[in-house]
């Protein structure tokens, strides 16, 4: 399971009797680990189910004799499939950290990190973070255990590969939001020096009952949503990416509104502002993907192969109404990119997302003297009505169905 989330670990080999261990141990090449292998048992170093630095294949036929019978007498119900054989990771300097997850009733799952082997409880060296994570939360995770700092230049030993951790956390994250059955993992030890990290034992406990039927729901905070991540054609030429809207964006977004002209500010803004407030820019640009989305247009601007240098040319957004069933949008494009299909384009895409979202119904205010935004709108299949309280706007208004 760790493997198929890319991250690093040991190659394991289970035996079941004493020869067939002999034989994996040879070729797996000496010094190896022995492990008891029992799913009724979640720590094996409390029933002396570990074995370290077996230099033989006597050392290890004698061990597998030993291990199994000590753990069949301290617990004679427990079901043991043989041990597993992995080979020792030699390293003067490498530390041992762990990385946990478990799932909260209120919060859904949390990740940790700490330090790791034997003395964990002892130690209690916990950082804790609810997924999904990001490089600066992964970042944040690590300096803010108490083994941080062993984890840099230590006694003599070098500064471990902090960025082989970041992806092991990263991947752990990813996890946690695909798989919502896992209800706790702990990766331990992990072993990290400075060439990288690698995973040496895991725990994972598993609940059909945290199932749901849609995906992400057991988050407290819904992940970055790349399925609604698209390349699309400009009308006279030259393409343009569509994706989901991040915190990073925020100065994409405020040149955006910068560049417009003041009646395209006006018509999105109704005011006369020539910038985005800060306290306004953060609410737009940190995304509660729950109840509210923003989609933002980018063209290349970058006159160099592979220095991108992304503009925002459109945003069209929706947030969620207190009655969870219908949604108020706003759009904003570019004025050297009107009439190039951009605000079509850009408004079925956030409705898609809407419809995708279970909502039934999408609606905006537009100034009555917005021509081109009502005649978008009208083509668009909205229905546009006046306002008795306020003359100055048109409601449109649109019912979300199947596509």
């Amino acid at each position: 399971m760790l493997a198929a989330f890319h991250i690093p670990i040991t190659h394991t080999v289970l035996a079941r009797s004493a020869n067939e261990a002999m034989l994996i141990a040879t070729q797996v090449g000496y010094p190896v680990a022995m492990k008891i292998d029992s799913p009724d048992i979640l720590h094996k170093s409390d029933v002396q189910g570990v074995a370290l630095n077996l230099a033989s294949a006597t050392s290890v036929r004698d061990m597998f004799e030993q291990m199994t019978d000590r753990v069949r007498a301290v617990k004679p119900d427990a079901v043991i499939n043989g041990v597993t054989i992995q080979k020792i990771h030699a390293g003067d300097h490498h530390r041992e950290v762990y990385i946990g997850l478990i799932s909260d009733p209120l919060f859904g799952p949390v990740l940790s990190f700490g330090a790791g082997g034997e003395m964990i409880e002892l130690i209690d060296d916990h950082s804790l973070e609810l997924a999904p994570l990001n490089q600066f939360l992964a970042q944040q995770m690590l300096k803010r255990s108490r083994i941080y700092t062993q984890l840099q230049n230590w006694r003599g030993a070098k500064p471990v590969n902090l960025e082989s951790l970041e992806h092991i956390l990263l991947r752990v994250s990813e996890l946690a939001c695909a798989l919502a059955q896992v209800v706790e993992l702990d990766i331990n030890p992990i072993l990290i020096d400075q060439h990288g990290a690698i995973a040496v034992d895991a725990r994972v406990v598993l609940s059909h009952a945290a199932i749901h039927s849609r995906p992400h729901e057991h988050l407290a905070v819904l992940p970055y949503p790349n399925r609604y991540e698209r390349v699309w054609p400009l009308r006279d030429g030259g393409d343009y990416r569509v994706r989901p809207l991040h915190p990073e964006d925020a100065a994409k977004l405020q040149a955006l509104v910068n560049g417009v002209s003041a009646e395209s500010r006006y018509f999105r803004f109704a005011s006369a502002m020539r910038e985005l407030p800060q306290r306004l820019l953060a609410r737009l640009s940190l995304i509660d993907y729950e109840r509210e989305m923003a989609l933002i247009a980018l063209v290349n601007k970058s006159s160099q192969p592979g220095d991108e240098q992304e503009q925002a040319i459109a945003v069209s957004r929706y947030v969620t109404n207190p009655d969870a069933k219908s949604c108020e949008f706003a759009l904003l494009v570019h004025d050297d990119y009107a009439g190039r299909g951009l605000g079509t384009r850009m408004m079925q895409a956030i409705i898609e997302v809407a419809r995708d979202r279970g909502l039934e119904h999408i609606h905006g205010l537009v100034l009555v003297n917005n021509t081109p935004m009502l005649r978008l709108m009208r083509s668009l299949g909205f229905t546009v009505s006046s306002m008795q309280d306020d003359p100055d706007f048109k409601l449109v208004s649109y019912r979300l169905g199947s596509s």
